[in-house]
């Protein structure tokens, strides 16, 4: 089992970079080892991996989902509120419906049977369209209308109806007709009647138990200081949400998806330096979790039903996007403010297969459904051909079909990468602006530009320095440069040729001109500088 996972973790990551440096995304190198290290080629993974291979993919769905939540934007929301509402309802709801009708054509399936592979195949994916909006939202795509926000919120309200719709489906074709349910009063309803019913109460508790849940993790994590760093910040709120789907598992109520999701979105309304902590413990969980979903998601696709039904497999689901869900997104963004390019955006945006296709696409086969094997086939075709084809083509259209808009850094995670200019002379000082420097880095995880500009040659002096820059920024990675010129106008120019994040240096002191930076260096400096100074009194007297 050890073994089975080194060669997921190992092989996923590097098929997974490989991937995105021939311009693909991760997803695709990874699914594709998936299907290599499966059953299906190499059976290199352990059987016990696959059979927990659905209970994994269901804590890295729960982290994906707290990462769209806490990424969400309240004003985003309410200014296309209900745009996203019918995003979760119309597109999956008439892309079902295309595929039932076509199937009943193509496959000869009778309009329940196709109804249920219209729910399996009309599901969106929170793995594969989570990343991609979060990614758009940290890049400033779209954001001015709050169009990933829509996108994410319509996502997972629509899983949350087509899932409900399979189990109902799922249970009239095993037993044979709708289950009768008796209410209190002696009223008897069918479980088709009480549908929008149950959509509403699984909506509303999930919202309330995610509220709940939020404000519970506030009173530990940061009024009663149960936690000491992020990282334990981070097993908490994970362990919470994890609950939360498993309980919607065995009391099946509400949605425990989206419960998860709005945990994410009340904690940036209840505690924004919280979501923002809790912001990167899950992008690191995230890492690791990506890959065990779609390298299980490779390995769980059955090549062996693709063969007979792959071309009308493909209209199958050519069908379902372009006559169905295309209704659905018209509907949706019918009236808003949205413009023909960003309404056309969607079909990238809105319409990959992955995660629900893997979960529930076996299960009709499973329990003996008519049909299931076909099901199952078109379940695992949709999962590669939609999948690596939305996650790319999200970020190769989102320019040509999208507005860019300021970037809120309150609500997605921006990574600067945080680099300092020492600026150091062969005097005493430079120590002290070498300590310094090596005290920022290590703080913020950052590098250094050690700047030395050479006015008087002196090698002996400048081969010690350099000695000192090793022995001081021995764990930092850092760069010692040397250069000659104007001493204030080169440490400017160095300065904003590599990006830096401040420039440190010495400020004038007791000992003579030539030994140090003078301060009418530091000075100049200080008042041409674009870029933070941060200016050291030198200590010798």
């Amino acid at each position: 089992m050890l073994l089975s996972i080194i060669w997921i973790l190992l092989m996923g990551y590097f098929s997974g970079q490989i991937a995105r440096r021939l311009g693909a995304p991760p997803l695709i190198g990874m699914i594709l080892v998936g299907i290599i290290l499966g059953s299906q080629v190499g059976n290199v993974i352990s059987p016990d991996v696959l059979n927990a291979a659905d209970e994994l993919r269901t804590v890295a769905v729960m982290i994906i989902l707290m990462k769209a939540g806490l990424g969400l934007d309240r004003e985003k929301l309410a200014q296309q509120g209900t745009v996203a509402l019918r995003l979760g309802f119309l597109p999956a709801t008439t892309e079902a419906i295309a595929i039932a009708l076509a199937s009943m054509v193509i496959f000869k399936l009778d309009f329940p049977t196709g109804l249920l592979l219209g729910c399996v195949i009309g599901a969106e994916s929170p793995a594969v369209i989570v990343p991609g909006m979060l990614r758009l939202k940290s890049l400033g795509w779209g954001v001015t209308k709050g169009i990933p926000d829509a996108i994410l919120t319509g996502s997972a309200l629509s899983d949350v109806l087509l899932l409900l719709v399979f189990s109902l489906l799922l249970s009239f074709l095993g037993k044979g007709g709708v289950e009768q349910i008796t209410l209190f009063g002696g009223l008897t309803l069918n479980a088709l009647q009480l549908l929008p019913l149950q959509i509403i109460m699984q909506i509303c508790l999930g919202i309330l138990l995610g509220y709940l849940a939020a404000r519970l993790l506030v009173s530990l994590l940061t009024k009663q200081n149960w936690t000491q760093n992020a990282v334990q910040d981070t097993i908490i709120a994970a362990g919470i949400a994890l609950l939360l789907v498993i309980v919607a598992q065995i009391l099946p109520y509400f949605s425990g998806y989206l419960a998860t999701m709005a945990l994410g979105f009340f904690l940036i309304e209840l505690d924004a330096p919280l979501a923002r902590n809790l912001r990167g413990g899950f992008d690191s969980l995230w890492v690791v979790a990506e890959i065990f979903l779609f390298v299980l998601l490779g390995a769980t696709i059955q090549l062996q039903v693709l063969g007979k039904i792959l071309l009308p497999g493909i209209l199958i689901l050519a069908i379902g996007l372009f006559f169905g869900r295309m209704i659905g997104w018209y509907l949706s963004t019918l009236g808003s403010n949205w413009n023909w390019r960003e309404r056309l955006f969607l079909l990238p945006g809105n319409s990959a297969k992955a995660t629900v296709q893997a979960a529930i696409g076996a299960i009709p086969l499973a329990q003996g459904i008519v049909g299931g094997e076909i099901i199952l086939a078109i379940a695992a075709l949709s999962i590669l051909t939609t999948a690596p084809l939305g996650a790319w083509a999200t970020m190769a259209f989102a320019p040509k079909l999208l507005t860019r808009g300021e970037v809120d850094p309150t609500k997605v995670t921006i990574t600067n990468h945080t680099l300092f200019l020492a600026a150091v002379d062969t005097s005493n000082l430079s120590i002290e602006v070498l300590t310094k420097v090596a005290d920022l880095a290590r703080r913020s995880h950052g590098k250094v530009i050690v700047l030395h500009i050479v006015n008087i040659s002196n090698e002996p002096a400048i081969q010690q320095l350099e000695v000192q820059a090793k022995k001081m920024l021995s764990d930092i990675k850092y760069d010692f440069l040397t250069t000659t010129g104007t001493i204030p106008e080169e440490i400017i120019r160095i300065a904003q040729e590599y990006h830096v994040t401040a420039i440190v240096m010495g400020k004038r002191g007791h000992q003579s001109w030539e030994k140090m930076l003078i301060g009418s260096v530091s000075q100049a400096v200080l008042e041409t500088s674009p870029i933070p100074v941060i200016l050291l009194e030198n200590r010798c007297k």
